[in-house]
This record gives C-alpha cells, structure tokens and sequence, in this order.
C-alpha cells in the first residue's frame, strides 16, 4: 500500500499521502486527482476511506469537487476584486476607496453594545452603548459581495448631532459630520484572516473552506481617541486589500534631565 501504514483511520493516511502529494507537487494546482478507482487500488482501501479521505481535504480547502468530473486540486486564483483602503478629503467631504458599491438591500439600524472585542478599540468598558448599521455590498462589475458594519458610541453621537439624528448614514457623510463639528480624524486599522461564522457565510455566498478578510478600522480624533469602530468583512478568495502608506513623523524621546 502506497503511502500507508497501520494502524490509524485509513481515511486520515489516505488523507495524508494525497497531502503529501499536493505539496511535493505530484499533483499540481488545477490538476485531477486519481479517480476513485484509482485511490482504492493504490491504496488498497474500499471506497468509503477514499471518499472520507476525499471529504477531508475538501474541508480543509485542498482541492474541489466538480460534478461529473471528479476531484481536482484548488488552485491559487487571482482575487477578483481589489478593495483598496484609502480615504480622501476636500474640505470636509470625504470620498472611500474607488469601488461604486451596491447595496443588496437596504441598510439595516439597531442599537447594541461593545464586547469584548469591540469595546477595547473603542476605549470603552464592555457593555457601553452603540449604535449599529449593517450594510451588504455588491461590486457590480465581478459580483463579489462584502459585509460593511458601522459602530458609534452615543458618547460620540452625543458631541456630534448629525450622527444622534441619522447614525446609519453613509460612512462618506459619518465622517463628514465629525469633521464638521471639529474634529481632525486620522484611522488605524487592523487586518486578520479567518473562518467564517454561518451567517457570515450565507451572506457572502462563500464555498466550502474559504476564509473571510476581516479589517477593524477606527476613526480618531484629537489626542487618538477613538470615536467610531468600522468593520469590513469580504471573501478571502475573492477579495484583497491594497493601502497607501506615507511616513508618520518620528515621535521624539522626552530628553532626560539630571
């Protein structure tokens, strides 16, 4: 038997010797794997192992299944969309990225409270209230779809009356209004890669084993405090970021003093 040694589940060695194929390059990107005949007579398996074998390399994202075809090693695609994260302003108008989203349907208000994950990048202890607008993009020329969330602290609608009025207005016109009532903005985000949550998935429409790009970007204003939360959450297969980066100045060491 090929590749396999007793004991152990058969399926997990079968697993393991087409793994290994895949990264000594036996079976290329894009190319089929043996037939399930094959499997079973180099293995000396019954189908059943081959086929759990099979479902477990789907499931890790290794390869897919084409109906009728067989089963192939994933290849590594070109994202179709480039998100790009940048922000400009004229005055106190602020335009985002270069993509003409379109809306799935409309904007989605409510009200809910920092977590532990969110409440920390806000500077605000778990439990504070905020205001929450759920958003579903769609490119229109690939497709793609994209998850936009908006979170404000009522401490910052508070000080910014055109947000306690309308909090689910467009971002453009969030950060607009905070310009307007004083405030000099700068962002800081953060960019991670995970699995998706179920909802997460049904919305995207994403395949079998496909992470999510996950991006916490917050707005700040005087001194870095932090005053609104957004997050972005797009197909890890579909989508990449690109940013513009320029040189912060050099924060100076206070001179010690004897």
């Amino acid at each position: 038997m090929a590749g396999i040694e007793r004991p152990g589940p058969l399926y997990q060695q079968v697993a393991d010797a087409i793994r290994r194929g895949i990264a000594s390059g036996d079976y290329p990107p894009g190319s089929p794997l043996p037939s399930e005949a094959q499997l079973i007579e180099r293995y000396e398996v019954s189908r059943p192992t081959v086929r759990n074998a099979i479902s477990a390399l789907r499931s890790e994202g290794l390869i897919e299944v084409r109906h009728g075809k067989g089963s192939f090693v994933k290849s590594v695609a070109t994202p179709l969309l480039t998100v790009e994260r940048t922000i400009t302003r004229t005055g106190t108008a602020y335009a985002v990225g270069s993509i003409p989203w379109e809306q799935a349907h409309e904007p989605t208000g409510y009200r809910t409270q920092t977590t532990s994950e969110t409440g920390p990048l806000l500077a605000l202890d778990e439990g504070e209230a905020l205001f929450g607008t759920d958003r579903t993009l769609i490119d229109p020329r690939t497709g793609a779809r994209a998850l936009h969330r908006t979170l404000i602290p009522f401490s910052t609608a508070d000080r910014v009356p055109a947000l306690a009025e309308n909090p689910g207005a467009p971002i453009e016109e969030v950060y607009g209004a905070m310009a307007e009532a004083g405030h000099k903005l700068t962002w800081s985000e953060t960019v991670r890669a995970r699995m998706p949550q179920a909802d997460e998935r049904t919305a995207l429409e994403l395949p079998d084993a496909t992470p999510v790009i996950h991006t916490l970007r917050v707005t700040q204003g005087a001194r870095s405090e932090p005053l609104i939360l957004e997050e972005l959450r797009a197909s890890g297969s579909q989508a990449q970021l690109t940013y513009r980066i320029t040189a912060d100045t050099a924060r100076q060491r206070p001179t010690a003093r004897s």
